[in-house]
């Protein structure tokens, strides 16, 4: 893709970094258009009483569009301007995948019918490029990365589902959920999307698994077995672990002693889940869908379209439940934190 911007007025580094990470977020979505045949202009220019104002003008092979954003500070400007032309893009490009179905008329013949008019799909043009499917060293490679994300992920709506009565303590373990979503998207039959959307769709994968394996578990007989003991905690008594890293012979140098203020505190990471666990808590009593649409975007940080991929909804439906759940958060926990508050905030974005 062909950048080209220009500035006004003073450039910072910081106004250079907002800029590329904006450019590089948006260049993740021309994927599928070759990157020799894409212009980007843009200019950073002050306003004419206060503030700034940022200009893009995205040339494409398909056409171009615009967008302008004025702002008091040029991180707000720069961020306004990249979301309208974003917007633009994918409304764009919704249009071009349908573009086959418009009705067209063609040439009229000598007998008073007409020629239907062929249209080439704008996937199967030169401009296009076919984007690369999920292969399975792709999916290896997500999971060894992110498990811990996607298992955090699980384990959070197992709750949901436990506190709900829709299943047993300990009936359902994360580990069954994630097997079942890996080996679905493993399986030689199942149809693979882009390499963009793998992250939606094993999380799509996880949430019909999750689903399936719940049902599964309502049939079964809810009688328990006087043998089972499920609640039994198991304590081997050894110091194993705790030998891996510490040794008793091995002195305490000055190292040791020094505090790493970039790392959260035990006390500070207390707090953060217990806050979690309450604003979970309070949106209990909201609607699943409104309550699944907010946890994906705030705290797995999805975005809109992202989540309409792994609900199957609509881009107004999510964004719809979002705000109820967020409306819903702010009065059933009148608790004031720092949590809540960025939760809600980062809410309203969608």
């Amino acid at each position: 893709m062909n950048v080209h911007f220009s500035y006004k007025l003073s450039k910072s580094p910081a106004l250079e970094q907002q800029i590329n990470t904006q450019i590089d977020k948006l260049r993740r979505r021309l994927q599928v258009f070759r990157p020799e045949l894409i212009s980007l202009y843009g200019t950073v220019d002050e306003g004419r009483k206060t503030g700034v104002v940022v200009s893009l003008n995205l040339r494409l092979p398909s056409g171009q569009m615009a967008a302008q954003s004025a702002a008091e500070t040029d991180g707000a400007a720069v961020r306004s301007a990249f979301d309208d032309i974003i917007e633009q893009l994918t409304k764009h490009k919704d249009q071009l995948r349908n573009q086959k179905n418009w009705p067209r008329r063609g040439r009229t013949r000598r007998d008073g019918r007409e020629d239907q008019a062929s249209t080439v799909p704008f996937q199967e043009t030169h401009a296009a490029v076919q984007p690369d499917l999920v292969s399975e060293q792709d999916i290896t490679s997500y999971v060894n990365a992110n498990l811990s994300r996607l298992q955090r992920f699980v384990v959070r709506e197992l709750r949901f589902r436990v506190n709900n009565g829709q299943l047993r303590n300990n009936q359902l373990s994360p580990e069954e959920v994630i097997d079942e979503a890996i080996a679905n998207a493993l399986d030689d039959h199942s149809e693979k999307p882009e390499k963009l959307r793998l992250e939606p769709w094993l999380y799509r994968l996880a949430t019909r698994a999750m689903q399936r394996l719940t049902d599964d578990a309502r049939d079964e007989s809810v009688s328990v077995r006087l043998e089972s003991t499920p609640h039994l905690s198991r304590s081997d008594g050894s110091d194993e672990p705790v030998l891996q890293f510490h040794q008793p012979d091995e002195s305490i140098t000055q190292e040791d002693l020094i505090a790493d203020t970039r790392a959260a505190t035990p006390e500070q990471v207390a707090a953060t889940d217990e806050m979690i666990g309450m604003v979970e808590l309070a949106l209990r009593e909201a609607k699943p869908e409104e309550r699944e649409a907010f946890i994906l975007f705030t705290m797995e940080g999805f975005t809109v379209h992202e989540i309409a991929v792994i609900t199957d909804r609509k881009e107004e439906r999510v964004r719809s439940a979002i705000g109820a759940a967020r409306e819903h958060l702010r009065k059933a926990f009148p608790v004031q934190s720092v949590v809540k508050q960025k939760l809600i905030e980062h809410s309203k974005t969608a």
